[in-house]
């Protein structure tokens, strides 16, 4: 066999979502990141469009980026539904990551529908969180919906045949997480044999 299924097993089953309060503010070395944004290239994709794209914020951008989300949080929450806990965490989150990893697409409307290219930007999500969780690193996709925002397309530089699917924080950890669980397989399958 040319691969160790029960390491791959493994750390698909060990991959989790790690937050941003639980990371220990450590930086996390350039190449660790390109490799990380390496295997997300490696991703499926339909006519080879390639559609996923990434801005990666670091240094004092982290903070330029968590008072930009703070702001927006204020604007576009009534009053009565302000939370002085999702304000400060909207601030605090960026800059308790090493990084933040801005999910993008390139649409190519005229080949592909859009479901596709998401899908395919998915698949290098997933790549990129295996490929942090093998580094022992934790991560977690968040998609506000301040994404669309012009602030944040501004902030991102993004071309405007590009849209933003989230920012996936990464950051090291030292606490440990618990194993998780997934209802059966079996009750999710049908086989057709016949």
């Amino acid at each position: 066999m040319k691969y160790e299924v029960d390491q791959i097993n493994d750390l698909i089953e060990n991959r989790r979502a790690i937050f941003p309060k639980q990371f220990t503010e450590e930086p996390i070395a350039s190449e660790v990141l390109t490799q990380l944004l390496e295997n997300a290239n490696w991703a499926p994709t339909h006519r080879r469009t390639e559609p996923w794209r990434f801005v990666v914020v670091r240094g004092e951008a982290r903070a330029r980026m968590g008072d930009i989300l703070a702001d927006l949080y204020l604007k576009n929450t009534p009053t009565e539904k302000y939370s002085e806990r999702k304000h400060l965490k909207k601030a605090s989150n960026p800059r308790r990551s090493a990084a933040i990893i801005a999910i993008c697409m390139k649409r190519h409307e005229e080949l592909l529908p859009e479901w596709e290219e998401i899908a395919a930007t998915a698949c290098a999500v997933q790549n990129l969180w295996l490929t942090a969780t093998a580094y022992g690193l934790g991560g977690y996709w968040s998609s506000p919906s301040v994404i669309k925002s012009q602030e944040i397309r501004a902030f991102l530089e993004l071309p405007e045949d590009q849209i933003c699917l989230g920012f996936f924080y990464l950051g090291k950890y030292s606490s440990e997480h618990p194993k998780g669980q997934r209802n059966s397989i079996a009750e999710k399958v049908r086989w057709l044999n016949d």
